[in-house]
């Protein structure tokens, strides 16, 4: 797919509202674009607020609206999904990730639309076995898709790689672990985030993630429109680092106690399901920790960005800097209680924000130097 510039044409974001989406509004606006958001009827578009967008209010399982709001535009973001990991009734996530992709498509091509940039996840990428890192190229294994949200995009990915197959202009990106300003809902890794904050993770599991900031995302789907060559997909991704080092990096730039007992996720799993079948079962709530998030913890989720960073131009700042710029948004606007919020600003450490700018001068680790 050849770079492309601003022009005329506006581009459409699914899903515009969200965390990772109003990111890649705001990275398009940036760049000079104009944005059809569509947003989720009922959905808090706080996100948008002072942006100039042209709001479209719709659901991606109506053929309609998706039509409508598709016409005419260059580019398609598709964003839009349920990205959490319980849900009363599961098929909502088939419906959504899988149905409304579906949507999408049809929509992109009865417009006539240049290129479709997907979001996928690092979800449906496989966990390596014979080496530490995953790459796009990394054998999926069908026993790691945990939980209705994996199987749901593994299965909206490939819709879109059918449709790539025909003809259709796609690229998919695959994010890693986001973190970063208006996380409103929030996100699992902004809820983990939280949770610390509050003093409510006593100890960790032994697992690793890998940590980017939320913009670098939303640059890198920009980057996949303009340089992504069509079927191709880019891991968007960060630092590797294992769950205590990011909750030690949190505790030192917090001022916070770092958790110094280690869970094997496989000894906490069962604890976990049985809590999970009390509280959806019998008392019928979403669970306050669902299962699936500690079975993906029974695996080390490090990944290899260097696809991205040699085709794309992508680039990330340092995990520290990512996760500095989150403690102080859910500092600041609510998300940790009053005596914990007081205690964490007066931290020496808990100091001003380096813009993305100054951050990405800062020196980061190469993506494979995370530790064992």
């Amino acid at each position: 797919m050849a770079e492309t510039s601003a022009g005329s044409e506006p581009v459409l974001v699914t899903g515009a509202s969200g965390f990772i989406g109003s990111a890649v509004v705001r990275a398009l606006i940036d760049t000079g674009h104009q944005v059809r958001a569509l947003c989720e009827p009922g959905r808090d578009d706080a996100n948008l607020a002072g942006l100039d967008v042209d709001r479209f209010v719709g659901d991606i399982r109506d053929t309609r609206t998706l039509d409508a709001a598709a016409d005419g535009v260059s580019t398609v973001f598709h964003l839009a999904a349920v990205y959490r990991f319980w849900a009363a009734d599961p098929a909502v996530f088939y419906d959504v990730n899988v149905g409304g992709t579906t949507n999408v498509l049809r929509a992109v091509e009865r417009a006539g639309t240049a290129r479709l940039v997907y979001t996928s996840t690092v979800g449906t990428i496989g966990v390596a076995e014979y080496c530490r890192l995953s790459s796009e190229d990394s054998p999926v294994h069908f026993e790691h898709l945990f939980g209705h949200y994996k199987r749901s995009k593994f299965l909206a990915e490939h819709e879109v790689l059918r449709a790539g197959a025909t003809g259709l202009p796609v690229v998919l990106v695959h994010p890693t672990f986001p973190v970063g300003e208006r996380d409103t809902a929030p996100t699992p890794t902004g809820r983990t985030i939280i949770e610390f904050l509050n003093g409510r993770i006593p100890a960790y599991v032994d697992t690793a993630l890998n940590v980017v900031h939320v913009d670098d995302v939303a640059r890198g789907h920009v980057l996949a429109a303009q340089r992504g060559a069509p079927g191709r997909s880019y891991i968007l991704g960060g630092d590797n680092m294992t769950l205590h080092e990011m909750l030690a990096t949190l505790a030192d730039i917090c001022g916070l106690p770092t958790p110094r007992v280690r869970l094997s996720p496989r000894a906490v799993l069962p604890i976990v399901r049985g809590s999970e079948w009390v509280q959806s079962t019998v008392l019928k709530r979403e669970p306050t920790l669902p299962s699936e998030p500690v079975r993906m913890a029974t695996t080390r989720m490090e990944y290899d960005t260097s696809r991205a960073r040699a085709e794309l131009g992508y680039t990330s700042i340092p995990a520290r800097v990512a996760l500095a710029r989150a403690a102080h948004w859910f500092v600041d606007n609510g998300f940790v209680k009053g005596t914990r919020a007081n205690r964490i600003r007066r931290s020496a450490a808990f100091g001003p924000q380096l813009d993305h700018a100054s951050a990405a001068r800062e020196p980061s680790p190469a993506p494979e130097s995370a530790a064992g």
